[in-house]
């Protein structure tokens, strides 16, 4: 299949700039890659920016309200198991007043590929903070700083019992595609958090690792089964130490070091998984951060990849036990078993 098959007749109405163009580009082409027709795919969202993907993906789709896409995209998926579902939102959609749909949804593993579109700033509604901003910055609705601490996505995911989470950024379109790509892959709810960035209202929020010269330093592109080096000449590898206390501390050693760890993103146990997807977000959680120098790289690529029972798969399964155990068989019969009365 061919990405021009998944375009859409309509006029992208993204800002020129804006890093939602280049998520809508790798979805495209990762969705022809996958395979599945474009009848049987469904692109479900809320209300932001990136919440108009479904206008710009020849699929079925809906444009819902304001963080309810979750719930949406739920109810199309478990009535409807044999379609593959996305789901479209923004940190604001996604985490403010989507945020219960979001945890729930992760936490029932329903067979869903969320595309988490995280730029720090509400841009449909023209330069808010987010509840991922970080705290003292200031917007349009915080002038002297916002005083809350933000969301981490991947620790969201993690609490919430993920068993796939993913992140990319718009500039890397070959590692967005892939990770799409997986997301579809895996059965359950998949999390790819893409890190955008709003040319308007909160322009170069992620140049610290999104910037071609300094990114292969501060970044790893983690992939199962290969080591966790780094660096421009890949002479950086990370290893767990374990001589600062009960709880082992990632750090950074030579690509030559035994230590060097090996990613298994299949592992059931949470612990490591988290403390890759944590490393280097203390930079992004306090504007008085931004100085900071951070020896540990920020992780891309897909992270947590893990296998349990699906929810759209349980209820289905639940259906059919009650069928077949059931006398009733029709809603005629149905309608029997009830009271009635004449007048």
């Amino acid at each position: 299949m061919e990405a021009a098959q998944f375009k859409s007749d309509q006029y992208v109405r993204f800002c020129p700039g804006c890093g939602d163009h280049a998520i809508c580009a790798a979805l495209q082409k990762a969705m022809a890659e996958i395979g599945v027709e474009t009848y049987n795919t469904v692109v479900i969202s809320g209300i932001g920016c990136s919440s108009r993907m479904p206008h710009y993906l020849n699929t079925y789709g809906f444009n819902t309200i304001h963080g309810r896409g979750g719930a949406i995209a739920t109810g199309v998926k478990t009535s409807h198991p044999e379609l593959t579902v996305w789901q479209m939102s923004g940190d604001g959609d996604c985490l403010a007043i989507g945020g219960n749909h979001f945890i729930h949804e992760i936490r029932r593993n329903v067979d869903l590929n969320i595309c988490l579109f995280n730029n720090r700033i509400y841009g449909l509604t023209k330069g808010q903070y987010s509840p991922t901003s970080p705290k003292g910055f200031q917007s349009k609705s915080s002038p002297f700083g916002t005083v809350e601490r933000p969301f981490i996505p991947a620790e969201l995911v993690m609490g919430a019992r993920g068993t796939f989470f993913a992140r990319t950024l718009d500039v890397d379109m070959p590692n967005t595609v892939e990770c799409l790509k997986q997301a579809q892959q895996h059965k359950g709810a998949s999390v790819v958090e893409c890190l955008v960035n709003c040319v308007i209202f909160n322009n170069g929020t992620h140049n610290w690792i999104a910037d071609r010269e300094t990114r292969a330093e501060r970044t790893i592109l983690l992939k199962h089964g290969e080591k966790m080096l780094f660096g421009a000449n890949k002479d950086k590898g990370l290893a767990l130490d374990y001589s600062k206390g009960v709880i082992p501390q990632l750090i950074v050693v030579a690509a030559d070091d035994e230590r060097v760890l090996t990613h298994d993103a299949h592992t059931e146990d949470p612990t490591l998984h988290r403390m890759l997807a944590l490393m280097g977000q203390e930079r992004f959680t306090d504007v008085n951060n931004a100085d900071i120098e951070q020896t540990l790289p920020v992780a891309l690529g897909v992270i947590r990849d893990v296998e349990a029972e699906t929810y759209d798969q349980a209820v289905g399964q639940q259906i059919e036990k009650i069928r077949e155990n059931s006398k009733v068989k029709t809603f005629d019969q149905l309608l029997g078993t009830l009271e009635q009365w004449e007048m």
